[in-house]
């Protein structure tokens, strides 16, 4: 018994070669637009449509300080950083929802079927998807590492001022290397006035003490890059046995630390570019600053983010290229279970980091192996249809 498929000439004719065109390359340049097109075309369209959905959400929790902020703050300091930055943080889900609608609507429409008939593999077809996860990973990065973190600071000072205060205004028990060979001391500092209380600055020549300055109080200038004011202050010079101490009301100093490096609030990593991210680690570390846990996995997350675009986008194609029985709901929501998981494992990875079980680097990769050998193993099913 014969069976015969007709399909639609409209949708064999840009795969079949014509003559003289050998592969019929430029034809296949079609398919990779027409893929690339509308496979853009649903991230950005899913992206705004969620973003809308967020914003609406996000007034209804926070209008009491809407109604308290002037409008010109809420759009341009809030909202025009609040949207972009969920919009990255959700990429893998937006990426994840639009690669499985629109595959799943080829497939539906039997369209991947004639373009495998006309020669297609199921490896060329892939091909334009990824060059999308290209686009889609070059302008994560660079939202990640350079535009987005300017931008919190004006919606970590909004939310800090109208929302919620989780800035840090008071350190106790302060100590860290200002210079090799240089420790600071300081028993209080009060933001609010950029004052610290009971300073002392000891330098060492290897192990042995060569002089001690201490102060009532070390008042920090703003408005001048490291310049402190000691006051009621008592310098003791030691050579050998022998002892000089210089007392004074006032003294201006340059020690190069600032408040910012050790009050440290929750939120400080999302505010750095990431070579400022890798200057300010590197500084820290140099210093003795034990909590920096949280800076080393924002930097690590942002390398790791790029390649979700390319990972997420492999899976979605290979688990929607074929024609499912249950249509496109049952593979959007496979998506959304998948797209989740992978955005709650990175969260659950990073707190291995905190605990030290192992480095961010590490921590941050895991979700991306996992799912990388869930991906191949997708494709490799897929490809065999």
């Amino acid at each position: 018994m014969k069976f015969t498929i007709n399909i639609p000439p409209m949708l064999l004719s840009p795969f079949r070669r014509r003559k003289g065109e050998r592969g019929g390359g430029r034809l296949l340049k079609i398919l990779d637009l027409y893929i690339l097109r509308n496979f853009l075309g649903t991230y950005f369209m899913a992206t705004l449509l969620f973003l809308a959905v967020i914003a609406m959400f996000d007034v209804t929790e926070k209008l009491d300080a809407f109604l308290t902020a002037p409008l010109k703050e809420t759009i341009f300091d809030y909202f025009l950083s609040f949207l972009p930055y969920f919009g990255n943080q959700l990429s893998p889900l937006f990426v994840f929802i639009s690669v499985i609608f629109f595959t799943t609507k080829l497939a539906g429409n039997s369209e991947i079927i004639a373009m495998m008939s006309s020669g297609v593999s199921f490896r060329r077809l892939v091909r334009p998807y990824m060059i999308g996860a290209a686009v889609i990973a070059a302008m994560t990065f660079a939202l990640t590492n350079y535009i987005i973190p300017p931008t919190n600071v004006n919606r970590i000072r909004y939310t800090n001022k109208y929302v919620r205060n989780k800035s840090v205004q008071t350190g106790t028990d302060i100590q860290l290397m200002t210079r090799p060979g240089e420790v600071a001391y300081i028993g209080r500092f009060e933001n609010s006035n950029k004052t610290g209380y009971r300073f002392s600055l000891d330098k060492f020549d290897g192990k042995r003490l060569m002089s001690r300055m201490t102060a009532a109080t070390a008042v920090y200038d703003s408005t001048r890059l490291y310049h402190w004011t000691m006051h009621d202050y008592m310098i003791r010079d030691f050579n050998g046995m022998r002892e000089k101490i210089t007392r004074g009301s006032s003294l201006d100093t340059i020690i190069p630390i600032e408040p910012k490096d050790f009050l440290i609030s929750v939120n400080d990593q999302e505010t750095l570019t990431t070579p400022q991210l890798s200057d300010y680690i590197e500084k820290q570390r140099m210093r003795g600053v034990a909590n920096i846990k949280g800076f080393e996995i924002e930097k690590a997350r942002r390398y790791a983010s790029t390649a979700a675009a390319f990972i997420l986008t492999l899976i979605g194609v290979s688990l929607s290229a074929k024609k499912s029985k249950g249509g496109m709901g049952i593979n959007i929501g496979i998506g959304l279970v998948l797209s989740f998981s992978y955005i709650l494992f990175s969260t659950v990875t990073s707190s291995l980091a905190v605990s030290g079980y192992t480095s961010p680097e590490i921590a941050m990769e895991i979700p991306n192996i996992v799912y990388l050998i869930i991906g191949l193993i997708l494709y490799r099913r897929a490809s065999k249809f």
